[in-house]
């Protein structure tokens, strides 16, 4: 379950440190390296959900098993990519590859906890959370030793290893039983929908396979995601057909989705969980405050403040290791809303800090500004993951796991947009200014958006669910 729900930020991580050796071997310009970015962004952003709903019909193992493979495949691909466009095909496939795991593990948490009958997996959750923080830590690091090692190509074929050990292990470790046989089709049956059964009394497995993946809701679903995505990546007026053809497909996503017998996303269930609703809406607003840091802060602290790639590197690392340690202590509380309350109030204070600074600004002023964002970092995905587990429809724990992530990445696109308009050709001072005041909007509305949350209880796994 670690291993699988690392490859995803490994390899959002590691690709940072080797952008720039990347666009020198093949004579691209950064313009066109920062696709080996987005595209893993946009394939994790629209899989994750689908992969998502795919195990929680079929089960973790198979789809696990499959991801991780093409993990691997990617990996080679990668590694042996003659030029830019090849490798960007690359990217898109460890996108898709690495969606399994997250959700592959949050069902496998849950159908432990039923199997069991011990619904309290804080301490796996809270694994979870340290793993994917403890990969970010060492990501770069990690790449630039690759790359001094064996190259830019080693980083790409670091993938073959870790997926052969992950196909591993799920062949051997991960559960083999299927989930019951028309479990959802008798549960999620929609009054007024179409009914998908045969005139005999039975249903075809054709008929009953189709209607279960809902395969024209997550054609819809894709097209208004990709859309959405383009817009936020590129904001520019001239691209307004993005924005309204993603809203074009929205609005026929809902239609289909309200009509089907088995939604994608059933939108009525999900519309009336408002607690569900309000955790992806603080997601959102979470992470454009975290990815704009993360984006615009360390670009500051190489033109602006003028640390070298490794020093600004080194900066971050504080961040981190407290991340990973609030983690761990907080991990052993069930309290939701004071995690999410201090995670607020740590982002707006930072944002602030970040206000006073400048190039002349003392070295420590950096640290300490690192130092506090690692206190909400190391609550909010906690306390956000948490949340999610314990609000969701058991039967669709996997495709709510995948939702999460996807609104994470949306607000990391939506970070990247405030980077790039903040900073214009370069970072200096006044663009970062720009760019806190942007983070700081965002820390408020995070902590709006908790403070009036009434279905916050002391406990995500007591109250939280029985609102929804």
């Amino acid at each position: 379950m670690l291993l699988g729900s690392v490859l995803n930020p490994i390899n959002s991580t590691i690709i940072a440190v080797a952008l720039v050796p990347i666009g020198r071997a093949l004579g691209a310009p950064a313009s066109q390296t920062a696709w080996l970015v987005s595209a893993l962004y946009l394939a994790t952003s629209l899989g994750q959900p689908v992969v998502g709903r795919l195990i929680d019909v079929f089960g973790p193992r198979r789809l696990f098993l499959l991801s991780t493979g093409l993990v691997g495949v990617a990996g080679v691909v990668g590694a042996l990519a003659p030029g830019l466009g090849v490798l960007i095909g690359a990217r898109v496939l460890l996108g898709f590859g690495t969606c399994a795991g997250y959700p592959a593990a949050m069902a496998l948490v849950r159908s432990e906890a039923q199997r069991t009958g011990r619904d309290s997996p804080g301490g796996v959750l809270t694994a979870l959370a340290v793993a994917n923080q403890t990969i970010a830590v060492v990501g770069p690091l990690l790449g630039g030793l690759l790359i001094a090692v064996g190259g830019w190509r080693a980083t790409f074929a670091l993938n073959v290893p870790l997926a052969v050990a992950a196909v591993l292990l799920g062949m051997l470790r991960l559960p083999k039983a299927e989930p019951e046989a028309g479990r959802e089709t008798g549960s999620e049956a929609r009054p007024g929908a179409e009914p998908t059964a045969h005139p005999t009394g039975g249903c075809t497995r054709r008929g009953s396979l189709a209607a279960r993946l809902d395969l024209p809701g997550m054609g819809l679903f894709a097209a208004m995601l990709v859309s959405l995505l383009l817009f936020l990546m590129n904001l520019h007026l001239c691209d307004w057909y993005l924005l309204a053809l993603s809203a074009a497909a929205g609005a026929a996503f809902a239609v289909r989705e309200l009509r089907a017998a088995t939604p994608f996303i059933d939108l009525r269930v999900l519309g009336g969980n408002t607690p569900l609703l309000a955790t992806y809406g603080r997601a959102l607003v979470a992470y454009v405050v975290a990815y704009s840091f993360l984006y615009g802060f360390t670009q500051w602290t190489e033109e602006g403040f003028g640390l070298t790639p490794f020093h600004a590197g080194l900066a971050q690392i504080p961040m981190f290791l407290l991340a990973i340690g609030v983690s761990v202590v907080s991990g052993r509380s069930t309290s939701v809303r004071g995690k999410l309350l201090l995670g607020a109030l740590g982002q707006i204070a930072a944002c602030l800090l970040i206000l006073t600074l400048g190039g002349d600004s003392p070295l420590w002023m950096l640290l300490l500004v690192a130092l506090i964002f690692g206190v909400p970092q190391g609550l909010n995905n906690l306390a956000l993951q948490n949340s999610v587990y314990f609000q969701a429809d058991p039967e669709r724990t996997a495709s709510s796991a995948g939702l999460l992530r996807t609104f994470a990445y949306i607000g990391s696109m939506v970070a990247s947009s405030a980077t790039a308009a903040s900073f214009g050709h370069h970072a200096d001072t006044g663009g970062l200014h720009r760019l806190a005041w942007v983070m700081l909007g965002a820390g408020v509305l995070y902590l709006l958006l908790t403070l009036f949350d009434r279905t916050l209880g002391r406990a995500a796994g007591t109250g939280t669910r029985a609102s929804a």
